[in-house]
């Protein structure tokens, strides 16, 4: 192969155009966008330091949700400032290499979300099913093995995506229909047999998340069963409370998640309503996450109170 050919076979540059068919549209798209941003990125960081001042929150469900809550930061914090500078500046220009890592952050990182959902779901459980036994099951030493299990389940299954990629013939062109580079979007580029890329990908979303969201709604069946055999109404209110805030956040991961993956690869959509909701399914839930635990737990709201008259004082 001539070093032109492999130049225009392998390039070393990728084009994101943003959303097709709306980049008349960007400057004003943008807008949200942005505000998004600065409220996520606000929120988790505000809630990050309102479990790390407030010793009473230093608890399983908490210390998971400061894990999840760092992952959202680094998951919008990887996309973001890629997709205001194609709206702002129309810069979509990004090395392979950089496309390659941000693949891996956005896809390791986005599992590891779903690793500690699920961590959440658990500490619900055990909570609720075996409560004498949870401070003697949750210790902090077990609560950070089971995060340093997530990070690792997450990097190494996600790993191999840009070797997949990385070599592969681009023969379609360099020019990429997203506003951020995403594992099936470089694969409908690919003019080589692409089946083993597209089975591992399947396999590790169903193996991480599909088998997450199992796992999820089956320790909700058994806390549903141990709810509604307590005596008293208060009893059962009281318990199903302590779980509406982990509810809450896992609809606003899942729905939107499942959504854009299956239509990335079985559905027909138009590309703009899919690229808006792939950039939703990553920008909604770290926004949602800390306005969720932030109106429905009293003891954040009394953490940032505190944080608040003392900053004041």
């Amino acid at each position: 192969m001539s070093a032109s050919n492999w130049t225009l076979v392998h390039p070393s540059t990728f084009f994101l155009i943003g959303i097709p068919g709306l980049q008349h549209a960007h400057l004003w798209i943008s807008i949200p966008f942005c505000c998004i941003y600065i409220l996520t990125f606000l929120g988790n960081c505000l809630l990050l330091a309102i479990i790390k001042a407030e010793p009473s929150l230093h608890e399983p469900m908490y210390l998971f949700l400061s894990m999840l809550a760092t992952a959202d930061l680094v998951v919008t914090t990887t996309i973001v400032p890629q997709i205001l500078s194609i709206f702002w500046f129309d810069n979509g220009n990004i090395h392979i290499n950089g496309c390659l890592l941000q693949i891996f952050l956005l896809h390791s990182v986005s599992t590891m979300e779903s690793g500690f959902i699920l961590a959440m779901a658990f500490d619900r459980y055990v909570a609720i099913c075996k409560p004498l036994r949870h401070s003697a099951l949750l210790t902090k030493d077990v609560i950070s093995r089971i995060g340093l299990a997530v990070v690792i389940r997450g990097a190494l299954l996600l790993s191999p995506h840009p070797f997949l990629l990385r070599w592969l013939p681009f023969c379609r062109g360099n020019v990429i229909s997203h506003t951020y580079c995403e594992f099936m979007a470089l694969v409908k580029l690919a003019c080589a047999d692409t089946t083993a890329q597209k089975a591992y990908s399947l396999t590790v979303a169903f193996l991480t998340g599909g088998l997450d969201l199992v796992l999820i709604i089956l320790s909700y069946i058994l806390i549903f069963q141990a709810v509604f055999q307590l005596p008293s109404k208060e009893a059962r209110v009281k318990s199903l409370g302590t779980c509406g805030s982990h509810a809450g956040v896992i609809l606003v991961f899942y729905i939107p998640a499942f959504f854009s993956f299956l239509t990335h690869r079985f559905g027909h959509v138009a590309p703009h309503v899919h690229i808006l909701v792939a950039n939703m399914y990553l920008l909604f839930p770290p926004l949602m996450n800390p306005i969720i635990y932030g109106v429905r737990t009293k003891r954040i709201q009394h953490g940032l109170l505190k944080i608040l008259c003392a900053k004041t004082a």
